[in-house]
């Protein structure tokens, strides 16, 4: 998916391509820098050759299955076991802290008798009513109206009702579907049975005029109401795509009828990756990526294509602007920041694709404190500059990076990072009961060689934290996987290419200014899968709560 910045980096991304090697050109001719839309439309296929089918008859309000109740600190939330999971999303209800939701990007997997594999990724809802020790899947749709739906988001509101947003996708082709829809469903039974609404439609498809939204995200308060936010990718000709701005709507009635998508990013047309957060006092703030023109002039600059973060206030009520939007800071995500992997950014010796989204917290104590958390290169010496440097020749430090502001968004204190060893990715931020920040994220520091990942939560700001391993065991990206599998390199066969784009936390309700505790969901490798003559690393959705 090509948008503006992309046409004019491509031209240099060619020219560098020769660094990848024979080996990564044979893989992918056509290396496009600088991803904007992040989606399950847009990932590789879990396994090669695998087409599009329709998937399992499913009825909203039946479990399709339960996992064992389980006491361990870590629980793998799936029970189909027949596909991969990933992009993990999670709302604990505050009416009833034991029921818990889980989003992801759920794959269904079959072979015909032909020997062909069938592919269905339609989201489940993953719920737990015993604190997340028992885990059932319930399906958002009884239909086979869309045979893909990603971009899990998933809230509760104050009366303990639940939003799930997806993308829906419906493909007209191999590997051509039409523009995504963003749905939300709603549930009033603690995410058993859910009513699926349209919010936005998308026109054309991925390769023509129109209009390609992405990357939504639901945030829930009060009685009854909720906010969608998602990215518009605006499509010329043959799919080019000339601008990318923010949208959001609002419901007031529970998820029954929605606004009429209002423009948030102003001025802005290189915004993408947004995601809302409410404070106790009822304001609304959203966060999301943005590149700056000033950054795309110069093909030789280091800082070349680096985006920033911006927050923008919209009223609750109608989800309006409200004034300009306030720059964060700088994101280290550049041209030359990262090393490639068939046209994506990636890591040291890895081939799954990654970028700096992370998201905003509002703390339940103060409604003047936010947060921003990303992460970025800005510590990593591995990526020489006007180099697409090779993943397997260099060296990456990823670091978690967080701005506070403390008087309700108006000003944002200096971007710091979490100086933690080795790359830590895919970070989401919230704050705990009692105030405190907390940031999820995946974490290579308990492997020197930098390639095994755990998922941590640290604790407080930058200049004073506490670091806490929620998994119990180690994941490695860097070779025999199951899914999304490519060899580059011999040393490291079958490495994954798609780990999915975020998982994150959720703060388990308290009394204000006081209760610690969260709950961690992540995608996680741990467990062996097999699917027809080969086995290998899984992906599954994994839970721990952490005081």
């Amino acid at each position: 998916m090509r948008h503006r910045k992309l046409v004019l980096l491509l031209g240099l991304a060619l020219l560098a391509f020769a660094a990848f090697g024979t080996s990564m050109a044979a893989a992918d001719d056509q290396p496009q820098p600088i991803d904007f839309v992040h989606n399950v439309s847009d990932a590789p296929a879990p396994v090669t050759g695998t087409v599009w089918a329709n998937g399992p008859k499913v009825k909203t309000g039946q479990a399709i299955c339960t996992t064992a109740t389980s006491d361990a600190a870590n629980v793998n939330t799936d029970c189909e076991e027949n596909g991969p999971h990933n992009e993990t999303s999670i709302a604990v209800n505050p009416t009833d802290p034991n029921n818990m939701i889980g989003g992801l990007n759920d794959y269904q997997l079959s072979i015909n008798p032909g020997g062909h594999v069938g592919e269905t990724v339609l989201s489940r809802a993953h719920v737990t009513f015993d604190g997340g020790r028992t885990w059932s899947e319930y399906p958002l749709y009884s239909s086979s109206t869309y045979q893909a739906t990603g971009d899990p988001a998933v809230a509760f509101d104050a009366d303990g009702r639940a939003y799930y947003a997806t993308l829906g996708f419906r493909f007209v082709g191999p590997t051509n579907a039409q523009s995504a829809d963003v749905l939300v469903a709603n549930s009033g039974d603690g995410g058993k049975t859910w009513d699926v609404h349209r919010v936005a439609a998308g026109s054309g498809v991925e390769t023509s005029v129109g209009d390609f939204l992405d990357k939504e995200y639901v945030a829930a308060w009060g009685h009854g109401n909720a906010i969608v936010t998602f990215g518009d990718f605006r499509q010329a000709q043959k799919g080019a795509v000339v601008s990318s701005n923010i949208y959001d709507s609002v419901t007031h009635d529970g998820g029954q009828t929605w606004s009429k998508p209002t423009k948030i990013s102003d001025s802005l047309d290189e915004a993408f990756g947004s995601v809302p957060a409410v404070t106790t006092d009822g304001r609304i703030f959203v966060s999301f990526l943005n590149t700056p023109f000033d950054r795309l002039t110069d093909p030789t600059a280091v800082d070349y294509g680096r985006d920033d973060y911006m927050v923008q206030q919209v009223d609750p009520q109608t989800g309006a602007p409200i004034g300009t939007a306030s720059d964060v800071g700088e994101v280290f995500d550049g041209a030359w920041d990262y090393p490639w992997a068939f046209g994506r950014t990636t890591y040291q010796d890895s081939l799954f694709r990654t970028w700096a989204f992370g998201n905003i917290a509002a703390d339940p104590t103060d409604p003047n404190h936010l947060a921003v958390a990303w992460s970025d290169m800005r510590n990593s010496p591995g990526t020489p500059p006007l180099s697409f440097a090779d993943p397997y020749t260099v060296t990456t430090n990823s670091d978690v990076i967080v701005s506070e502001s403390f008087d309700g968004g108006q000003t944002w204190s200096t971007p710091a990072a979490y100086t933690i060893p080795g790359d830590q990715f895919m970070p989401w931020a919230a704050f705990d009961y009692a105030g405190t920040l907390r940031v999820g994220t995946f974490d290579r520091s308990y492997d020197p060689s930098n390639h095994e990942y755990g998922y941590s939560v640290l604790t407080g700001p930058p200049a004073a934290y506490t670091s806490t391993k929620a998994s119990t065991a180690l994941s490695d990206p860097t070779k025999n996987d199951r899914w999304f599998a490519a060899t580059v390199n011999p040393s490291f066969p079958f490495a994954t290419t798609f780990l999915g784009d975020y998982s994150n936390i959720a703060a388990i309700p308290g009394k204000a200014g006081v209760d610690h505790g969260v709950v961690a969901y992540w995608t996680d490798m741990r467990n062996d899968a097999t699917f027809g003559s080969r086995a290998g690393h899984g992906e599954d959705g994994y839970f721990a709560a952490l005081p």
